[in-house]
Parts: structure tokens; sequence; C-alpha cells
């Protein structure tokens, strides 16, 4: 029985992990789950899985589910001590980490220390703290495992091959909703236009930065990181169906594909139980009703968000913090409908173009850099 405990519970991951725990209770168990704020799905989820901790992000969220749950055998933890509490369970196996935003670094790096393997899903703990938490890993012996199903693919295309014959790792997207559009046409889009994902259920946030594609850019500099790779030997391909997941080309031109239906529940699945790999149910590409594959070279003049996450990687340091949070911020006053659309790039650009890079920033002067970050572009709007 492997016991888990899963970050980011109640949101789109985290929903679709206890999915899997669901069709494999015989192998997996929940011992602790955390959230944000949404009691009532914790709540839920509590009286189904029945583990021995839940963390709410804020205090009165955790008062409030203490008193939904008072009658279960569950212990009600709050904030950054109760994450990172339940990051270092002894009697865990593996910490999933499907929370948003950097306040998943401390957790990942107690759980690293405390010897978990990591089943990783939280892009900002790589993007931003991807020199502390890799050697971190390696010191400990643990396994970082990807999540994201493009790093996933990678995973999988690499199995069994040498990584210093990578000639090239291709990445793929989307396209998101604005694919092959022009900034023009862009000028006048709403909020609603950019949460029409043509392929992939995701969460608001996310779901906005597919639409920038600066969701692709923050995966560019998690697989530099993740797979031991330079920007220069990471291209990002649009692949407008989202069945080839992503591929890897080696130096004799031999390119390794892990291909697949657009559902989460596969890379979860794979990264819970590898090295097995377990039957899933109604998960199968049909390639005859698909009919074809086709590829595009996404534009980064254009999707100018992917061009600047290039530059936050080869820049390095405390930079890519700059692009992850300047993004983050901006994203959020776009869903409020304070800024356009075009003004997220504009808002990254202008905070990476402002900002003294730190060489090899600790965590605190990642969040450091974050602050600093919200509040220059809370100057600007």
């Amino acid at each position: 029985m492997k016991k888990i405990v899963l970050l980011g519970s109640t949101g789109s991951i985290g929903t679709q992990t206890l999915e899997v725990v669901s069709s494999y209770s015989e192998k997996l168990e929940v011992v602790a789950l955390a959230a944000g704020s949404n009691v009532a799905k914790m709540e839920e989820q509590i009286r189904k899985y029945k583990p021995s901790y839940a963390v709410m992000w804020t205090e009165e969220a955790a008062e409030e589910l203490k008193v939904k749950v008072k009658d279960t055998d569950v212990k009600v933890l709050s904030g950054m001590e109760g994450l990172l509490e339940i990051s270092a369970l002894p009697e865990a196996d593996v910490v999933v980490t499907a929370i948003v935003g950097m306040i998943g670094i401390r957790p990942t790096i107690a759980a690293i220390k405390a010897g978990k393997d990591i089943a990783l899903a939280n892009k900002e703990t790589l993007v931003t703290a991807g020199h502390i938490i890799m050697p971190l890993a390696k010191e400990h012996g643990v396994s970082i495992l990807p999540v994201d199903s493009e790093h996933s693919a990678i995973f999988q295309s690499l199995n069994g091959e040498p990584k210093d014959k990578i000639s090239k790792i291709l990445l793929t997207a989307s396209g998101g909703p604005f694919r092959g559009w022009t900034r023009e046409q862009m000028e006048k889009v709403q909020v609603e236009d950019a949460l029409k994902h043509p392929n992939w259920a995701m969460g608001r946030k996310i779901t906005i930065d597919s639409a920038t594609m600066v969701n692709k850019g923050l995966e560019v500099i998690e697989a530099g990181w993740l797979f031991g790779v330079t920007a220069d030997k990471i291209k990002v391909v649009v692949q407008p169906q989202s069945i080839i997941h992503s591929m890897v080309e080696y130096v004799d031109g031999a390119v390794m594909a892990q291909l697949g239906v657009p559902d989460m529940k596969l890379p979860i699945q794979y990264a819970l139980f590898y090295p097995d790999r377990l039957p899933m149910q109604d998960n199968k590409v049909d390639f005859f009703a698909l009919g074809q594959i086709t590829f595009e070279e996404p534009d980064p003049e254009v999707f100018t968000g992917l061009k600047l996450a290039y530059e936050a990687f080869r820049v390095g340091g405390s930079m890519p913090t700059v692009f992850n949070a300047a993004n983050e911020k901006a994203v959020s006053l776009f869903l409020d409908r304070k800024i356009r659309f075009l003004d997220i790039p504009e808002l990254i650009g202008a905070s990476m173009e402002q900002h003294k890079v730190i060489a090899d920033p600790t965590v605190e002067q990642i969040l450091e850099t974050e602050a600093s970050c919200y509040e220059f572009i809370e100057s600007r709007c």
C-alpha cells in the first residue's frame, strides 16, 4: 500500500489524483490532504478518503472545517506550518504537489529532506527554485516524478536512453484558443474568450496561461531543470490535437514520443505507480477517428510571453521568479477585468526589465523577489 500526501486536493489535478486513488484503493491510501479555502469540497474528500490530516490555507477555513468534521478522527491544521508538517509525515511515501503558486516551494523542500518522493505538478517550484530542488533531491536520494503531461511524456520518452544522447526536447503545445491569431485580433480578447481552451479542462489561471502561451514558457524552464538541458535544446512545437504530449530527439535522429488522449489521469497514475503501468479504462486513442496529427511553429512575436520565458531561462538566477510572479499578478488582474489580455506579457516584460538579478537566490530571496514584483505591478496598475 502506497501512502500519499496530496497538496492542492480540491483543484483540477488534486481531484483527478483522487479519482486515480478511487480506481486503485487497494494500492493507494491518502494520509493527508491540503487545500486553499474550499471547505465544502474538503469535507467531502475527508469523508470519502478518510485521511489522518487535513490542512486549509487560512485559519478561518480551518476553524470552519473543524466544526464540520468534528465527528471524524481527522486532525485539521492550517497555513504554511500545516503544509510543512504533513509534507514530512513519517508514514507517507510520496507527496503530490498540486498546490498552485510559490507556496509549494517550502513544503516540497520539507518533503525531500524527509526522504519522500515527489509527484510534481507545481511548476513554480522548479521554475523559481530548480537550483535548490534538484541538487537537494539528488542529495537525499529522492525521485522527482513529473505529473505535467508534457514532462511526463519526456520522462517516458527518456526511459532506457542515455541522457547525454539528447539532441533536442520537443515540447508540444495545443496553441490554446488563439492559435493562428495576430496581435491585432487579440486586442479585444475578453476573459470568457481566453477561458475557452480547445482541448483541456483546467483551472482558470492555467487556462489563461495556455492562452498567452506563458504556460509553455514555464514548462520550458521546468523541463530544463528536470532533464538537465539548456534553453537551446528545448523547442516548442504546436500540436493542435494534443495527442502527442511531447517528444525527445536523439543525436542519431531518432525521435521518441509519448501519445495519449488529453487526460491528466494518465501522467498522474504513471507518477504514482512508476515504474509500473496499471490498466486505465476509457483512455485509448482512436487513430482512425483522429485521422491526422498536425504540427505548427509558434510565433514568438505574437505570443511574446513564450519569448520572454526563454530570455528568463537564459539569464537564470532570480529572473525566472520575476517571470513567474509577474505573470501570476498580471493574470489575476486580467481575471478581475482590470487589465487587457495583451497587458499580461507587457507587464511581464516590464518587470523583467527593471529587475536586478540575484545569481543564486535563497528561498527567502525568491519570496522577496516575488513580493517586490507584485509591488512593481501594483504601482503600474
